[in-house]
Formats: C-alpha cells, sequence, structure tokens
C-alpha cells in the first residue's frame, strides 16, 4: 500500500483513473479521475492509516452513503462508494475551483458575490438539515464553485464520521476545523443545524475581510474565543460593507443557538430579501425603460407646436 498520493497517480482504484492530485486534508486525498466511459469526477481515499482501520471505514462508508442521497444542486453529487484492495474512497462530480480557492486568489469578494454564495449555501443546507443531516464542519473549502458561479457543498458526514469515531474509541483527534467551530463544539456540548450557520458565518466574514474572527496559535485559547470573545465588528474593518450585511453576519455568529438562525429557510429568505433591497437601491436614479424616448417624442412635439404658431403669426403680421 502507497502511503504518498503521487504514487496513485495514473493508477486506478475501481473503476476510477486517477490523473492528478487535486487536494487533500486530515483524513483523505482527492483525485481528478475519469470514468471508463471518460466522465470526469472527484475520487476521495482515505488515507491509508484510517482506510486500514475497520470501524473507521465503516463510519466512513455509512455517512458517505448517507450523503450520497442528498439529492439537491447545491450539494455535491456523490456518486459511488466502495473499498478497492486496500483502498477506501468514493466518487463524486467534479468540481475544481472552491470558495477557499477563490479567496487565495482575488482576495475579499464582493458584498454581492458573497450573498449569492450565501444563498446557495443556505438552499443545500435548507435540504440537508430537513432530512437530519447536519454537516459540522463548513468552511471555505467545503464550498465548491460551478464554472457558471453556483455555488455546492461538499464532505457532508465526514465530521460526523469522525466524531462518532472518537467517541466510541477515545482516541484523540480533531473533529472539524478549529477557526470555524461553534461553541457549542467548543465545548463538547450537543449540536444541531444551528452550528453549521456559525461556520458560514465564520465563512462569509472571511469571505468579506479575507480573515476568520478569531485566529490563535493555541486551541485551547481559540475554542475560548468562541465561547466568549465577540466577533470584531466587520464594517471597521471594511466600512463599505453595508449594515445589513453585517447584521446577517452577527446573527450567524452568536455564541447562544437561539439567537441565530432558527432554520436554514429563515436564513434564506434574509438573504433574498437582503438582495431584492440592493438591486432597488442600485437601480434608485435610473430612468424607467423608455423614459429618455419619451422625453424625445414630447420635445419634438413642443417644437412642432412652437413652430406652427410661430408660423401662423408671422402670416397674420404680413397680412
Amino acid at each position: 500500500m502507497t502511503h504518498t498520493p503521487t504514487d496513485l497517480v495514473d493508477h486506478t482504484i475501481g473503476p476510477y483513473h486517477l490523473e492528478r492530485l487535486l487536494g487533500q486534508g486530515g483524513f483523505a486525498w482527492v483525485f481528478v479521475g475519469r470514468e471508463l466511459d471518460g466522465t470526469p469526477v472527484a475520487v476521495k481515499i482515505l488515507k491509508p492509516r484510517y482506510g486500514a482501520d475497520p470501524l473507521f471505514e465503516i463510519r466512513f462508508r455509512n455517512e458517505a452513503e448517507t450523503a450520497a442521497k442528498l439529492d439537491h444542486p447545491n450539494i455535491i453529487r456523490i456518486r459511488f462508494v466502495a473499498r478497492s484492495g486496500n483502498y477506501v474512497y468514493f466518487a463524486m462530480d467534479l468540481c475544481t475551483d472552491s470558495l477557499g480557492a477563490r479567496l487565495a486568489r482575488e482576495g475579499p469578494l464582493a458584498e454581492r458575490d458573497i450573498l449569492a454564495i450565501a444563498a446557495d449555501v443556505a438552499r443545500g443546507l435548507d435540504f440537508a438539515h430537513r432530512q437530519g443531516v447536519v454537516h459540522r464542519d463548513l468552511k471555505p473549502d467545503n464550498i465548491l464553485i460551478h464554472s457558471d458561479g453556483s455555488a455546492v457543498i461538499s464532505d457532508f458526514g465526514i465530521a460526523r464520521a469522525v466524531s462518532g469515531y472518537v467517541a466510541s474509541t477515545g482516541v484523540n483527534m480533531t473533529i472539524g476545523t478549529p477557526q470555524y467551530l461553534s461553541p457549542e463544539q467548543a465545548q463538547g456540548r450537543p449540536l444541531d443545524q444551528r452550528a453549521d450557520f456559525y461556520a458560514l458565518g465564520v465563512t462569509l466574514y472571511k469571505a468579506a475581510t479575507g480573515e476568520v474572527p478569531f485566529t490563535s496559535t493555541d486551541w485551547f485559547e481559540l475554542a475560548r474565543m468562541h465561547v466568549e470573545k465577540p466577533p470584531p465588528s466587520l464594517r471597521k474593518k471594511r466600512p463599505e460593507l453595508t449594515k445589513r450585511f453585517e447584521r446577517v453576519v452577527m446573527k450567524c455568529l452568536a455564541k447562544h443557538p437561539d439567537d441565530r438562525y432558527a432554520d436554514a429557510a429563515a436564513l434564506l429568505s434574509d438573504l433574498q430579501d437582503f438582495d431584492t433591497r440592493l438591486r432597488a437601491t442600485v437601480d434608485v436614479g435610473r430612468a424607467p425603460v423608455g423614459t429618455k424616448e419619451r422625453q424625445v417624442s414630447w420635445r419634438l412635439v413642443a417644437a412642432i407646436v412652437v413652430g406652427v404658431a410661430l408660423l401662423v403669426l408671422l402670416v397674420k403680421l404680413m397680412r
């Protein structure tokens, strides 16, 4: 069994030929691959130390199969979950860009772009939460971006698989990404879908400012910040952001779950209402379609009337 991802490039795992390494996280490698008919896919393969653990494999495959049932335009489609020889993997639709990669390339995004991504994510979360599935590790790297700019959520179930593994074995492993952990996760308390809204709040904060609200090299200090410290004002870091946008983000970042959005539908409603108001604000001062043409028409009529009147007057004077 290989212990480096580059050794798998140009090899076949199950029905997928691996072309290149796309990325890697704490538990798995992700490759660009192709099905037998040439269809491009992304193949996520557990790292050997986890793939060789039967208990971890069971939890990983169970959660991947649950995620595969989430059929929604804003959730990445999982095509196949299996083991091939020593490798445990699943294949999903290929999406080579992510919000994390875009932020690394471009820095903070325009507010309108962030709103569009947030709305897509809220739609995906709304569907998943209605099926009883909480993401638990939402962050920019898990928000993939299609070529048309639409966003899809990936890695549903991975954090839950790790959490279940830790609970049953006592193995010391980090669950989730520390900068995006909700206060209840940092305290080891029970959580529900509102933990995803906190992580989305951190994600939106990062997309708007280029920074997460809390940073520390000490995990316990970072956990304390999530639990106790108010997030810095968005508009102090970036004054051109609207107050309404800041309120949405800060509501997501509320310390107590009861002070966040109750569900994704409420969040999406705020985002859509906000976008409608933003469009209306942009359109203020613009003449309605056809106004200029009507103004030109009335000016022409007025000129003709004045011209005829002058002509009549001139004829009378000549008499």
